[in-house]
């Protein structure tokens, strides 16, 4: 049927996008800060800020992508000398992150709800040949992406960096100086694993899944060659 054929392409086009927001969406929790902040090559802040600090103001900073508060979640706090732990700047950065951030989410639930609703249809259909098909396509495709952007971070991660914010935000408007509370809070070396940690957890799902196609086809191998051995 041209409808499966349609679904197929769709479902192959559509999973690395699911694989990797799905890994983008475990780092994007205090636990990662916190899980960075542990690591004892982690650049300690040169203006003095505690890891305990970092792990109280980054939680602010991270559960805002997610929350339904408005800027003044952040604007509202102050150090212990009433001094501002947000300025303008980021926290006009920070409403442009939360719109990425709240835009790709949508995206990502969406398109989940959508592949859903096609391996649905496809168990409904009994056509198993185009959903292993679309299935393992889409598997390798991630691969291949992943492969390719790690590839990226290996040769030019600041150059990376660079364009995947003059993607996402005007010009500007996410550069900052080493004594914001951002760049303190997120250095280029927290970014640097974030990118590293979701490519290898990109590929950790897409490899899953050929494994366990991998499985069902060596089982199926077996036993077509048992009946067949059988007089």
């Amino acid at each position: 049927m041209k409808i499966n054929r349609i679904l197929q392409v769709l479902i192959i086009l559509v999973l690395p996008f699911l694989f990797l927001m799905s890994a983008v969406r475990v780092l994007i929790t205090p636990g990662y800060a916190a899980f960075e902040y542990q690591r004892s090559w982690f650049p300690k802040d040169p203006y003095g800020m505690s890891k305990d600090e970092r792990l109280v103001w980054s939680r602010y900073a991270i559960n805002y992508l997610t929350n339904d508060e408005d800027i003044s979640y952040l604007g509202d706090l102050r150090f212990e000398d009433d001094k501002e732990v947000f300025n303008a700047r980021e926290l006009e950065h920070m409403i442009d992150v939360k719109k990425v951030v709240k835009t790709s989410l949508t995206v990502w639930y969406a398109l989940l709800g959508f592949t859903f609703a096609v391996l649905m249809w496809f168990v409904i259909m009994g056509a198993w040949k185009p959903l292993r098909q679309g299935l393992i396509g889409g598997a390798w495709l991630t691969v291949g992406l992943i492969v390719a952007l790690i590839i990226f971070i290996a040769v030019s991660f600041n150059n990376l960096f660079d364009r995947f914010h003059q993607l996402f935000f005007k010009d500007g408007t996410w550069l900052f100086y080493e004594s914001d509370t951002l760049i303190r809070l997120f250095p280029l070396t927290f970014w640097r694993d974030a990118f590293i940690l979701v490519s290898v957890l990109t590929l950790l799902f897409a490899g899953l899944l050929l494994i366990i196609f991998g499985v069902i086809s060596k089982v199926r191998k077996n036993k077509q060659k048992k009946s067949l051995a059988t007089p």
